[in-house]
């Protein structure tokens, strides 16, 4: 691989796995409107949110970091307006506090806060916010990615307009033309000490899940799988279980605790990283074979999210599981080929489990991935997997990967809007 393109794909990688506090999606919103407020200068009187329906629907029921496990965006865009700073990007409400909270519940009270969703928009992801105090205004946008600002006005004049120059359809990143054999020889060519970076989200995710076992966070499901009395006994399969749900439990649960993050979800990278960590530490993996499982983990989903689309009505925690098992079986000692059977056992298998937004049911999707991870990486290694006679699998893995996207970009279009309407029309 030329070194013009191994560049590329570090900076990729880069802007893909970040850091990030809570989840992304409220989390987006509430730096959205601390930009807008910013802009402002002065604490708005009125603020006003336009959503995209994939926005709104994971922003529902999801705690918020620092407010003591209130759920919703009414609190996250309060306290963007009140603590929030935009420079932090995704870690925007790190500075959140008790008082802090008890002024966004005022602002909640008197009804200062309005959300909409957006109409007529193609874009997924896309966060309009505006903040009104007197006669001054003052708006910003977010579209494409969680932390993109593509539009950006002060009473009326326009400060940044590139909202007409892309679309979440026309990363940059496509042009790097990946395939799943270009994400296997990165992974495994590139020296090591250019992709040492990865093991940050080793350290990060698994202090998540270290912290999450100290407390009590949502349904509790790494506390429970990790019980040696419990019906899944004490091995390997449920120490990985029980550490990604455990970090999933606290993150949705709204605790103020990093985790690393990919294509912009923070479940997303716990199930691309911790099941690899664990595994390579019971296996007595070397560092620079963690490294490249790892990378080979996170790259994987990036790939693929390349084709479906940031939000969709697709489950991102059974894609970055995909990853998963693909890290897994290098680490069992696996060829590429074996990777491309553990891609097709995870994509006729998993595909066509709905996202219904972020919420502390997470956990169990993102434990059902893993398990499903570990069994394909398993089947991989004996060289047995779906056959392209089976389903939507094709012989070619990477036209595998276009029938999962298609399926969740185009075939479950009215599936997401149907799962909307469920969620805002409860009783």
């Amino acid at each position: 691989m030329e070194r013009h393109e191994i560049e590329k794909i570090l900076s990729l990688v880069n802007r893909e796995v970040v850091i990030a506090i809570g989840c992304t999606e409220p989390v987006a919103v509430a730096l959205c409107t601390a930009k807008a407020k910013e802009l402002l200068g002065i604490m708005p009187e009125k603020i006003t949110a336009y959503l995209s329906a994939n926005v709104l629907k994971n922003a529902m029921g999801v705690g918020i970091p620092g407010t003591g496990g209130i759920t919703g965006l009414p609190i996250a865009i309060a306290l963007g307006a009140l603590i929030g700073k935009s420079e932090y990007c995704l870690e925007v409400l790190k500075d959140s506090c008790p008082d802090a909270v008890e002024d966004g519940k005022r602002m909640i009270e008197d009804k200062a806060i309005n959300i909409l969703l957006k109409e007529d928009i193609c874009e997924k992801l896309y966060i309009e916010v505006v903040c009104e105090a007197g006669d001054e205004s003052a708006k910003a946008i977010i579209s494409g990615t969680h932390t993109n600002f593509v539009y950006l006005e002060k009473n009326g004049e326009t400060l940044l307009n590139s909202q007409k120059e892309k679309s979440e359809h026309c990363d940059d990143s496509l042009d790097l033309n990946l395939t799943l054999k270009k994400v296997y020889d990165f992974s495994m060519e590139t020296p090591f000490k250019d992709i040492s970076c990865i093991l940050e989200s080793a350290r990060v995710n698994k202090g998540a899940a270290e912290t999450a076992f100290k407390g009590s966070y949502g349904h509790c499901l790494g506390k429970l799988l990790g019980s040696t009395n419990g019906i899944m006994g004490d091995n390997l399969f449920t120490k990985i279980l029980s550490y990604t749900s455990a970090a999933c439990d606290a993150r949705m649960a709204g605790a103020m605790i990093p985790v690393m993050s990919n294509s912009g979800s923070g479940n997303q990278g716990i199930a691309a990283t911790l099941p690899i960590v664990i595994y390579a530490e019971e296996n007595k993996n070397t560092e620079e074979e963690l490294a490249r499982a790892l990378m080979l983990g996170h790259l994987t989903p990036i790939y693929i999210k390349q084709r479906l689309g940031r939000l969709s009505a697709l489950c991102g925690c059974v894609v970055a599981a995909t990853g998963t098992s693909c890290g897994i079986v290098h680490l069992m000692g696996g060829n590429y080929n074996q990777v491309c059977y553990a891609v097709k056992n995870m994509i006729a298998n998993l595909t066509g489990v709905i996202c219904d937004g972020a919420k502390p049911g997470c956990s169990m999707k993102i434990t059902s991935g893993v398990s499903t991870a570990v069994f394909s990486a398993i089947m991989a290694l004996e060289n047995r997997y779906v056959s392209s006679v089976e389903g939507i699998i094709d012989e070619d893995v990477d036209k595998s990967i276009r029938n999962l996207a298609k399926i969740g970009a185009v075939g479950m279009e009215q599936t997401d809007k149907v799962v909307l309407d469920i969620m805002t029309h409860k009783d």
